[in-house]
């Protein structure tokens, strides 16, 4: 209705500028609210300066529509191949998301529920606790509640391991658990890896196969693959980083993650995330001509949405420090591959993707159909990731700048200097003794973890080698500590893992088992040293 003093023809006009302006925020191919934040580039180029990347990519959705999908920085260090939108970069932990997606598929075709117990689909699946076995459900296979500790049997696949999926699998059974079932959430791998047996076991085809024929090839991901084998395959690819003892960032090895390849095995590039992330927020519908007669085709149903953004297990919320508390959020939990929490009173969905010499984040935000993922070439590089994206979401809600760069930029370094000192102040503490009570031959042998497997330590030359026969990557040269207590250091010095190897005695002096803990804070959690009970070699036992 007009205003009762305006002329009509006064009023039809401004009717009319109404529309031309709505028409023109609808059916422009961006929109005005969807161009890319105007610091993006000089984000980027800030990040790969201060924060030791080499290369990242960056993709952003929004309102259905790409926004952006770019690189910047080199594959390789040393090397001028630049990044761009089609590079393909490990996805490491965004794979999990597709694993709940293909579960979610099957729970609409109606072949599985999410109550019902693993063992209906895996017969022989056991857990350490028979109560566990028989109740955990495809559901707790997906939500980290399951009692399992922080990146329980890790050490199965990181680093690589000649372990198969289905020995790892069965090896679980040996895992012991340090919490109650569903009594608190704790962040596991090797469970996801069951889920995508279950995921082979109801479609009738293996995972890869299964995801690759209903979810990879219909959403119109053709660049994303598998594997190590996969990642090198493509000519267009990020070379994976880490960094020295001493900081240098030097190139490593592609990790094989063949046998985890549903928890941790993708490969993706900008332009093919994009496209996910926009399923992804549409609930599961396809773009463009994916329709079934006058309906739109979807991967699942509205109702497994649901389930995705659900919170199924709370996590704690820590507090973070002064310069990011805009970054605490109101609640904090776990859905089905997605982390469910808040930023800025919006309801997001976010998950990290972590190998060995790549990172990457995803972030989500349905109430402005907005997507954002970052994928870098460089192992620790978990603040970088969030540092860009968070300047993304904030382009789009209208704050203040922040200078989320520097400021994780600052918290990172510091981290690192704590980590550093507390390793320096344990070893400022040891009393000087010129060795163990007992002479290093006592110790030498083969040792049995029931997971793990074989360990040897042996004189190779004048130096005591620790070697785990299933993990070729983790031989380490043994270096007196105190008591009977040495330091396992890695020959491959890009794990940044070395452990404490403690040799716990029997009244008679011969060893009843090691025990290992890692040596500095900065290891990632996926060296889960602390879960192994090597003892000396017999037939493993419960």
């Amino acid at each position: 209705m007009s205003h009762p003093y305006m002329p009509m023809h006064r009023a039809l006009q401004a009717l009319l500028l109404v529309l031309v302006f709505i028409g023109a925020v609808m059916f422009s191919p961006l929109g005005a609210a969807a161009t890319p934040p105007p610091t993006l580039d000089a984000d980027a180029q800030q990040v790969i300066r201060e924060m030791q990347v080499p290369g990242l990519a960056i993709s952003i959705v929004k309102d259905g529509e790409l926004v952006a999908a770019k690189g910047y920085g080199v594959r390789r260090i040393g090397e001028s191949a630049a990044v761009d939108a089609d590079t393909s970069f490990p996805i490491a932990s965004l794979s999990k998301a597709f694993t709940a997606v293909a579960l979610c598929m099957l729970v609409d075709e109606g072949k599985l529920r999410w109550t019902d117990p693993v063992t209906k689909h895996l017969p022989a699946f056991q857990m350490w606790d028979p109560y566990v076995t028989r109740e955990i459900t495809v559901r707790d296979l997906l939500i980290h509640n399951s009692g399992l500790g922080l990146g329980a049997g890790d050490l199965m696949w990181v680093p690589p391991t000649n372990f198969s999926t289905d020995e790892l699998v069965e090896r679980i059974r040996y895992l012991r658990p340090v919490s109650s079932f569903r009594s608190r959430y704790a962040y596991d791998n090797v469970l996801y890896v069951v889920a995508g047996q279950v995921v082979a076991a109801v479609a009738g085809k293996p995972w890869l196969q299964t995801v690759q024929e209903r979810i990879l090839r219909r959403v119109g991901m053709s660049a994303t693959t598998a594997d190590a084998a996969g990642l090198l395959a493509a000519s267009n690819h990020a070379t994976p980083h880490g960094t020295t003892d001493d900081d240098r960032l030097m190139p490593i090895p592609a990790m094989s993650t063949s046998n985890v390849l549903s928890a941790a095995g993708l490969n993706s590039t900008a332009a093919d995330m994009a496209r996910w992330m926009n399923v992804l927020l549409a609930q599961g519908q396809l773009p463009g001509p994916h329709t079934h007669g006058d309906k739109a085709e979807r991967l699942y149903s509205a109702a497994r949405a649901r389930d995705l953004w659900s919170i199924w297990t709370p996590i704690p919320i820590g507090e973070p420090t002064p310069a990011l508390s805009a970054t605490r959020p109101e609640f904090l939990g776990y859905g089905l591959g997605f982390n469910v929490t808040e930023y800025r009173g919006r309801k997001v969905l976010t998950h990290n993707g972590t190998l060995n010499g790549s990172s990457s984040r995803l972030m989500l935000v349905p109430s402005l159909n907005l997507g954002v993922v970052v994928m870098t070439n460089q192992w620790h590089s978990d603040y970088a990731r969030r540092a860009l994206i968070l300047r993304v979401v904030d382009h789009y809600l209208g704050v203040p700048e922040t200078d989320w760069v520097s400021a994780y930029n600052d918290l990172e370094k510091s981290e690192r200097a704590q980590a550093r000192t507390k390793v320096a102040a344990a070893a400022a503490r040891r009393p000087q003794q010129a060795g163990p009570a007992l002479s290093a031959q006592a110790f030498a042998g083969t040792y049995v973890d029931a997971w793990l497997g074989e360990a040897t330590i042996a004189l190779e030359g004048s130096t005591w080698v620790l070697r785990f026969a299933r993990s070729p990557g983790l031989v380490g040269d043994l270096e007196y500590w105190q008591g009977q207590t040495f330091v396992a250091r890695w020959r491959d010095r890009m794990h940044k893992a070395d452990a404490f190897v403690s040799f716990v005695l029997k009244p008679d002096g011969s060893v009843a088992e090691i025990r290992m803990q890692a040596v500095s804070d900065e290891t990632d959690f996926s060296f889960d040293f602390h879960d192994l009970r090597l003892v000396p070699a017999r037939p493993p036992s419960r």
